[in-house]
This record gives C-alpha cells, sequence and structure tokens, in this order.
C-alpha cells in the first residue's frame, strides 16, 4: 500500500470513534444540550467493552459498551434534566467520573487478579471491486463492520432529523423548547431520550477502539475524543453529514503523524500528535463566529 493510501486508511480509522460519538452528541444538542460528560461515556463504553467480550465474545462486548455508555448517559440526564443542574458543570463530573471509575475497576478486576486485558479484533470486511479503487478504495471499502455501521447510520439519522415527526419535536426542543411545550412535547422526555442515545453512540466509540482497533483496555484511552467530538459537531454545522466529513478532517490530522514517518519529514512527532486539538479550537472559534447552533443549547432547564 502506498503512503497515500496508507494515510487514507488511517484517516478513516481514526475518524471512525470520532464519528460515533460526534453523531451522538449532534442528536444531544439538537436536543438543547451540550454534553460534556461525553468522555466519560466513551472510556465506560471501552470498559464495556472489554467486560462483555469476555462473557459472550465481540457481540457481548459491543452488547456491554452500549449499555455502560446508557448508563452513565442515564446519570447525566438525572441531575441535568431532573434536578436542572448545570450541564457544564456536571459534565465535567461525569468525566471524571468515567475516568476514574473505570481505571479502578481495571486495576482491581485485571491487573490485581493478573488477568490479561486483552481482546480479539473485529475482522476486516470489503467489497473486491470497490476495494480496487486506488487509495480511497482500501481506506473506505476494507474497514471493519462498526465502520461500515457509519455508512447507514449518517444518512439514516440525517433523514430522521429532518423527514420524521420525531426528528422535528427534537429540533423544536432544541430551538424553543416553551414553544414546543405549548404544542404538547415534553422538552424533559425529549432531552432525556437524546442524552440516552448520545451514551449508546459514546458506548459503541469506546467499543470501537476495543474491538475494531487496539485489541484491549488502557486507562484513559478516551484520550480527549470526547471532547473533540463537541467540536466536530460545531464543524459539521449540526447536520449529519457535516459531522461525518469532519470526522474524516480530525481523522485525517490524527493521521498526519504516520504519513509524516512514512514519507521522512524531519518534523518533531509531538507537533503532529498536538494537530487534531489546535484544530479543536480553530474548530470552536470558527464556530462561534458563524453560529448555526440550536437557539437554546446550553439554556438550563426550566420545565
Amino acid at each position: 500500500m502506498s503512503a497515500l493510501g496508507a494515510f487514507a486508511e488511517s484517516s478513516v480509522r481514526m475518524a471512525t470513534p470520532l464519528a460515533y460519538a460526534a453523531l451522538g452528541e449532534l442528536v444531544v444538542e439538537r436536543a438543547g444540550i451540550i454534553n460534556i460528560g461525553l468522555e466519560g461515556m466513551i472510556i465506560a463504553g471501552a470498559f464495556g467493552a472489554l467486560a462483555g467480550t469476555g462473557f459472550a465474545g465481540v457481540a457481548g462486548g459491543l452488547a456491554g459498551a452500549a449499555m455502560s455508555g446508557v448508563l452513565v448517559a442515564g446519570l447525566f440526564a438525572i441531575f441535568v434534566v431532573g434536578l436542572r443542574s448545570d450541564q457544564i458543570i456536571t459534565g465535567t463530573a461525569i468525566s471524571l467520573l468515567g475516568l476514574g471509575l473505570t481505571g479502578a475497576l481495571y486495576q482491581a478486576m485485571y491487573v490485581d487478579a493478573g488477568v490479561i486485558g486483552r481482546t480479539t479484533t473485529m475482522g476486516v470486511w470489503s467489497l473486491p471491486l470497490l476495494r480496487s479503487i486506488p487509495i480511497l478504495g482500501p481506506a473506505f471499502f476494507a474497514q471493519p463492520a462498526l465502520t461500515w455501521a457509519l455508512y447507514a447510520i449518517a444518512p439514516a439519522l440525517g433523514w430522521w432529523l429532518y423527514r420524521t415527526p420525531a426528528g422535528l419535536a427534537l429540533r423544536a426542543v432544541g430551538e424553543r423548547p416553551a414553544a414546543a411545550a405549548a404544542a404538547g412535547i415534553s422538552p424533559s422526555r425529549v432531552r432525556t431520550f437524546a442524552i440516552l442515545f448520545g451514551g449508546l453512540m459514546g458506548g459503541l466509540s469506546g467499543a470501537t477502539l476495543v474491538l475494531a482497533q487496539v485489541g484491549g483496555f488502557a486507562e484513559g484511552m478516551s484520550a480527549g475524543r470526547g471532547f473533540i467530538a463537541i467540536a466536530v459537531v460545531a464543524l459539521g454545522r449540526w447536520t449529519p453529514l457535516g459531522v461525518w466529513l469532519a470526522a474524516l478532517l480530525f481523522g485525517a490530522a490524527s493521521a498526519l503523524q504516520f504519513l509524516a514517518q512514512a514519507m521522512g519529514w524531519s518534523v518533531p512527532y509531538q507537533v503532529w500528535l498536538s494537530t487534531p486539538y489546535v484544530l479543536t479550537l480553530l474548530a470552536l472559534a470558527g464556530a462561534r463566529r458563524r453560529s448555526v447552533a440550536p437557539a437554546a443549547l446550553g439554556a438550563r432547564a426550566t420545565e
């Protein structure tokens, strides 16, 4: 595989967990909630994938990851929707809780117990004709099942948001919750389901790291992806297609280090490691200047 082909393949691989987390965050933000706790949901999903795989293989790992993400999201929803607590403070606490709790559980269940915290990774699915396309073929059409699933999830989510009554209700809550309530829509119910969906997608993001990429769990392996996913949503202008393309851009930024090594560029690798975070700051700054965010985003619930 050529250097550009390897770069394209690495870009898609690095973008996959970001896309899962960001598409879930898109739904949450469309309901008017900023889910800073996404980082905790991703790391919980990663640990759930490790634990679930030990009981029932890859299917158990996926189920464990999804359930772990939803459980952490449910805790976030109790405080933010039920108790009307501040979204930023609560989300920060949830992220810290997820990172700390998974680290403690991993130490107790695996390291101290002498159990190897490794799993088998998912196999690659490919379509021979599409895979033969130069550079882009192996990158997009020779990937694990979780990446293939994104090709259906992103357009399906776009259809749901803009073509169904439920999607309209979600967007109404994110724009004008008082008007939505007057029309008979419960903002609390809509926001709760949106947060739970965001947790499920965050859990699958963690599952991607464990089951499709690393093949094991490491403390803090989410590595800021939850916060980057929030920037991905802003850069994608709160649309599913835009979010998917923005995730690819961030994936390419993360994969630059591999291209630099292959091309022999004499640039310190720390520069390439910092690229996604610099891009995060630029994306957030740009989104602020041309904001198309939901009008009620971040506002404390009053219903």
